[in-house]
């Protein structure tokens, strides 16, 4: 009967063990999953976001593509003239709220370029306004981002204006040389559009 009793012990601590191992590792199992199902909502709230900025990066593009249908297209930038007359900041402020800023010529293809659109697009148009400037310091001409410019096609004795005409003009009439102008005077211009 002692055996039997001590066997029956064994047996009640052998399944208490196994239902303790069982309920621990059920825990363990439960606790993995809560982790994974963690990391399964982060990587899904990556993967949302991925998603977002690739519908507004495909927006963007839709839409520079409409600026380059309605203007043109040279090398990586897309150009957009208007019709209408602005001094130099509005010109600027305008050419922003479409996605944009006034254009600044980087080699001597983009001035060829800008030559052949602004005759297209302006005809009769003598001068329009570029993104470049010397408001912050007199004689150091940056473009609109303030960043200095490496490329530079000045007219004969421009600039000349000093501390009156701060702001560039790209001429017609003297094959896409540059000027200086009273950034207070109407002008007509042209947007520039980066393409990714």
């Amino acid at each position: 009967m002692a055996k039997s009793g001590l066997v029956i012990y064994v047996l009640v601590i052998t399944l208490l063990l196994e239902q303790t191992t069982s309920i621990t590792s059920k825990f363990k199992a439960r606790k993995h999953s809560k982790r994974r199902v963690k990391e399964k909502d982060g990587d899904l709230k990556t993967q949302v976001e991925k998603l977002w900025r690739e519908v507004n990066a495909l927006k963007e593009m839709q839409a520079l593509q409409t600026v380059c249908l309605r203007g043109t297209k040279v090398h990586k930038k897309c150009y957009l003239a208007s019709e209408s007359l602005k001094h130099f900041h509005e010109a600027n402020e305008d050419c922003i709220s479409k996605g944009g800023t006034l254009v600044v010529p980087r080699n001597s293809d983009e001035i060829n370029a800008l030559r052949d659109y602004g005759k297209r697009s302006l005809p009769g148009v003598n001068d329009f306004w570029l993104g470049i400037n010397d408001m912050v310091t007199e004689g150091k001409f940056v473009d609109v981002n303030g960043v200095a410019l490496s490329f530079l096609n000045w007219d004969r004795a421009q600039p000349n204006g000093g501390k009156r005409e701060n702001c560039a003009l790209f001429s017609q009439s003297s094959q896409g040389k540059w000027s200086d102008e009273v950034c207070r005077s109407s002008k007509r211009y042209i947007c520039e559009f980066i393409i990714p």
